[in-house]
């Protein structure tokens, strides 16, 4: 086979056919399916997305109150796992809630039994999907608060996926409030096209392994602080920055060293980032003093990044803004990639299920530029 030269990164190349969704970096507009991901996550709730994606189409009345109910049953562990969160929280203790979660999934496939994805029926692998969909937010919640040294809480039935998710974290059932804008964070973040964590999952799912495997996979992309770690990252900038008059002498410092200002920029967008958007809207509604100085560093570090580096469209990301709408709504830093992971494990879920459709194994080249080969081994040197 004839090899074809890539960018770097595979940027822009195209490795598939989706019904899922897409984004469209030059018109600042991302959707799931056919509907506008921003006007979902305003009017929807997560379940309504989550059957949208692995049904594909927005339930009816009826289809609504069945599937939150069949997902809800989903969400207690099994006896087996949840006897070994502690020894994995205190395993993971230094790394956190995102690494334990790679353990835990792998233990949870494993207790269930998962086969291959090539081996089984496409209803086989929706119901392994809606079982680990359901049940990532329990681990998550119980591995952080192990992690504290306190007892999980276990998932109530009778709340949403977003109220539910808050509740296992901190044992009160969250003000409504809190609640709507959590979930639209959530809704907003299922899907992204084909980022770095949904290829992997893609990848791992074209050689047919279990669903966790694939699963494990994406956790594990997503962990790099440059795709699903920058969220608390970003709020550490406005942490560093205090107040509006240190805006500028600070910005302009870290980007004459030529390093990274996290929360702006995006390997896709060449205006702003919708999800950014919807947030800010989000964040100022519930207003405050963190909200006046994001609004503000936003506006002086996008015109430092203007007049320092010309021509490049450098906004803010859905990381900026993501972090000021979670420590608003109360969520502890070390939980804001994992609350991504909450969302995009139904994004990733929606992908393995449409790439288990095509038995086509993903198998690209590289291209070699070591020493040119064949060389004479070396004679092994005497003892």
């Amino acid at each position: 086979m004839p090899i074809t030269e890539v960018p770097r990164g595979l940027a822009g190349v195209v490795v598939t056919d989706t019904a899922l969704g897409d984004v469209r970096g030059t018109e600042g507009f991302y959707h799931y399916r056919q509907f506008s991901a921003v006007e979902l996550a305003g009017s929807r709730s997560f379940e309504d997305v989550w059957h949208l994606m692995f049904r594909g189409h927005l339930p009816d009345a009826a289809q609504r109150t069945a599937f939150a109910a069949e997902t809800a049953a989903l969400r207690r562990l099994p006896a087996d796992v949840r006897d070994a969160l502690p020894a994995i929280a205190r395993s993971c203790a230094p790394s956190g809630p995102l690494a334990g979660l790679r353990t835990a999934l792998s233990l949870l496939g494993a207790s269930a039994g998962l086969r291959p994805l090539y081996d089984i029926t496409a209803a086989r692998r929706e119901a392994d999907a809606l079982a680990a969909c359901a049940a990532v937010p329990t681990l998550l919640t119980a591995l952080h608060r192990l992690g504290r040294g306190l007892e999980p809480v276990e998932p109530r039935e009778d709340l949403p996926y977003a109220a539910n998710y808050l509740y296992m974290l901190d044992g009160r059932e969250p003000e409504p409030r809190r609640a709507r804008a959590v979930e639209r964070y959530l809704i907003s973040t299922v899907d992204h096209g084909f980022n770095a964590s949904t290829f992997t999952a893609r990848v791992i799912a074209s050689t047919g392994a279990d669903l966790v495997a694939c699963l494990g996979g994406a956790v594990g992309a997503l962990s790099g602080p440059l795709h699903g770690g920058a969220p608390s990252r970003a709020l550490d900038t406005l942490d560093a920055i205090g107040t509006p008059d240190r805006i500028d002498p600070w910005i302009r410092e870290r980007v004459l060293a030529g390093e990274r200002i996290m929360g702006f920029g995006h390997p896709v967008y060449r205006t702003e980032d919708p999800r950014s958007r919807m947030l800010r809207s989000i964040a100022r509604d519930f207003g405050g003093p963190l909200v006046d100085l994001a609004v503000e560093v936003e506006g002086k570090v996008e015109a430092i990044l203007a007049e320092l580096k010309p021509g490049r469209e450098l906004h803010t990301n859905v990381e900026f803004y993501a972090g000021v709408v979670m420590e608003l709504c109360g969520l502890p830093r070390e939980m804001f990639t994992p609350t991504f992971c909450a969302a995009r494990v139904v994004g990733w879920s929606a992908n393995i299920l449409e790439q288990a459709e095509d038995s086509k194994i993903i198998r690209p080249a590289a291209r070699y530029v070591g020493p040119p080969p064949p060389q004479p081994v070396p004679a092994a040197p005497e003892l």
